[in-house]
């Protein structure tokens, strides 16, 4: 495998904590060795605050979620890129029932390139990060394929690979189709059925090193999700960060 690529945490896994104590859980998952971490939309306290905390512990963001950045979204999202530092943000999701018919498909994709020219004047690259609803077949048309045909080769993909599996395809072959088209990998885990909550990344059906190898010359960050797991939160990122790094997947601090 070429030079292991580092390891971010999409903070939103930590939500609920972060409400209560930002500042105690974000030195915590310094502290556990994470290389980054990923905002989810404004942070508690306010953007300067987070931006500082990160810098002051060496936390490199790579990336922000934001709303679709259109109307007001537009401000606040290019407000967080350039409290961060950032030169890309992706939006976090749009609505299943905007991915039922191929041609809606293809409007979320015209909707994408128009934003993603907004934001462009502005130097800030735009992205998109998946459910479980956007990657599947619609008239015998894998809709991956459409999303690579008709979104502009400026917007990127942050490919969520366990909702890629959930959703019905093999997350390997999602991210080996698109290739360097998606920079950014989410990992998560669990029993890959909808209902259930998740596990830490290594404790569920995931095939994570063949998802790390199969992205190890396109990725450029690996970056762990929970949404939500039965035990403690702030257990699950560390057992998953221990998993990833003990196993030579990612690049951690420790």
């Amino acid at each position: 495998m070429s030079k292991l690529k580092p390891v971010a945490l999409q903070l939103y896994s930590l939500r609920d904590a972060l409400a209560e104590d930002f500042e105690g859980i974000v030195r915590k998952v310094a502290a556990m060795g994470y290389v980054g971490v990923e905002p989810y939309g404004g942070m508690p306290g306010g953007l300067k605050v987070a931006a500082d905390l990160f810098q002051e512990l060496e936390l490199e963001v790579c990336n922000s979620h934001v709303p679709f950045p259109d109307g007001a979204n537009l401000e606040s999202a290019l407000a967080e890129a350039q409290a961060f530092g950032l030169s890309r943000v992706a939006v976090a999701y749009l609505p299943e029932a905007e991915f039922e018919t191929l041609d809606a498909v293809k409007r979320v994709c015209e909707r994408l390139n128009r934003a993603s020219e907004t934001m462009g004047a502005s130097k800030v690259t735009l992205g998109y990060h998946n459910h479980w609803w956007e990657y599947k077949e619609l008239e015998g048309q894998a809709t991956l394929e459409v999303m690579l045909s008709e979104l502009d080769e400026d917007v990127f993909l942050e490919i969520d690979t366990y909702w890629a599996q959930v959703g019905g395809l093999d997350a390997v072959e999602v991210v080996k189709q698109a290739g360097e088209r998606a920079p950014l990998i989410h990992l998560k885990d669990g029993s890959l059925s909808l209902e259930d909550n998740m596990t830490a990344v290594g404790d569920g059906k995931m095939s994570v090193p063949e998802i790390v190898e199969a992205t190890a010359e396109t990725a450029e960050w690996h970056i762990v999700e929970i949404d939500r797991c039965d035990g403690d939160m702030l257990q699950a990122v560390h057992d998953s960060y221990k998993y990833l790094t003990s196993n030579n997947l990612v690049r951690g601090k420790v």
